[in-house]
């Protein structure tokens, strides 16, 4: 008798999903280190500011990173609460006068010495871990209005209504679509979620109306050309930079935008500075890595052995890939102008912290969630031999 065909095996068992998403995420890193440094002679605090702060940044990233692909995810659970009270509380301390730091109309930070942490990014992160543990502990009372959907929304709206009075409309909207998402793919019913998501987009709709800096620079954006000189100034420039640079691109450390020129240039719209040094295709390159980052954390969900931990990496997912696309839209003229950095390029110590940590679980995940299958393939075994 012949042997039985063995069927050749699929994409997902040649290529490790997750050490794509550390490869992709670590050139990006690159990228926006090349970037500053291009940049770097046109900063007020000097040669090399923002790029020193970079570097620091990249290896407490990178220890983060580490911490979080070693801890036990299952043993961390046991703390969520802990974890969600710890950042609820510093989401108020922020709001405290002389205890958060303001900047331009803003109370996002906290300060220790000369180091700044914008507590709203790591509160993302709480917001995903203890929503994920709450979700997959009560997945048989999903379908329950009270207990399977008012309660995780309730804790979805603290995270979200303090991050409002910040204010950081742009932080808000981001950690309530990726909350909504995880309720959803835990079995929410579509007559719970469509009207809240109704409720939501009046919400800012009525808190964007009533903001008199918001709605002018939202009005702005209507008109791009004939605000050049107002509220759209930051975007007119990155569109010229845009078309400065062409396809090939202006070259390292040519470009003109980023002299006194646009605004912020080395964080929120470090993508700008990407299209007129490197030019168009490096910039569908950059829009190809968040791609690849996204399918292949699509990849390794597949494998994820119980609700928590599917929640969970979709959380991180969402986390990167929805900032960049907003980022993306932002800077290229499809949204509103909003401050909100490109994940892994944008120079700032918080939300780089933050990425190293969603990208330490997501290999955290990899290394134990084939422990996982082996386990179980194991005790198939032992079945099967009785």
């Amino acid at each position: 008798m012949s042997p039985a065909p063995v069927a050749p095996p699929r994409a997902h068992q040649l290529i490790n999903p997750a050490a794509l998403i550390a490869v992709c995420c670590i050139g990006l890193t690159i990228l926006g280190l090349t970037i500053l440094f291009s940049a770097s002679a046109s900063f007020k605090q000097g040669p090399y500011y923002y790029l020193n702060k970079q570097i620091l940044g990249v290896f407490i990233a990178g220890a983060l990173c580490f911490v979080a692909s070693r801890i036990n995810l299952d043993y961390a659970r046991r703390y969520s609460w802990w974890i969600a009270g710890i950042a609820l509380f510093l989401l108020v301390l922020v709001l405290i006068p002389r205890l958060g730091i303001s900047v331009k109309g803003s109370r996002r930070w906290l300060g220790f010495g000369s180091v700044r942490l914008q507590v709203s990014e790591f509160a993302k992160l709480a917001l995903v871990f203890c929503l994920s543990h709450y979700l997959a502990l009560n997945q048989t009372r999903i379908g329950e209005l009270v207990r399977g959907y008012f309660l995780p929304l309730g804790l979805i709206g603290a995270f979200v209504g303090l991050i409002v009075l910040e204010p950081d409309f742009g932080t808000a909207a981001l950690a309530l679509v990726v909350g909504l998402t995880l309720l959803f793919l835990a079995g929410a019913k579509w007559r719970y979620i469509v009207p809240t998501v109704g409720l939501a987009i009046l919400f800012f709709a009525v808190m964007v109306i009533h903001n008199p800096n918001r709605l002018r620079r939202f009005v702005a954006f209507l008109d791009v050309e004939g605000n050049k000189q107002g509220g759209t100034y930051q975007l007119y420039q990155a569109l010229a930079a845009y078309a400065a640079g062409g396809t090939e691109g202006a070259g390292l450390g040519q470009g003109r935008q980023q002299l006194n020129f646009l605004p912020e240039a080395h964080t929120d719209f470090i993508f700008a500075v990407v299209g007129e040094e490197l030019g168009l295709w490096f910039t569908l390159g950059v829009v190809a890595v968040f791609a690849t980052i996204f399918i292949a954390g699509l990849v390794h969900l597949r494998r994820a052995p119980n609700l928590f931990h599917f929640l969970l990496v979709t959380g991180c997912l969402m986390l990167i890939c929805l900032q960049s696309i907003v980022n993306l839209g932002v800077v290229t003229g499809v949204f509103p102008t909003k401050g909100m950095s490109l994940p892994f390029i944008s120079a700032g110590l918080s939300n780089l912290l933050l990425m190293g940590l969603l990208l330490g679980i997501i290999l955290n995940t990899q290394r134990t969630w084939g422990r996982a299958v082996l386990a179980e393939k194991s005790r198939s075994m032992r079945e099967v031999l009785g």
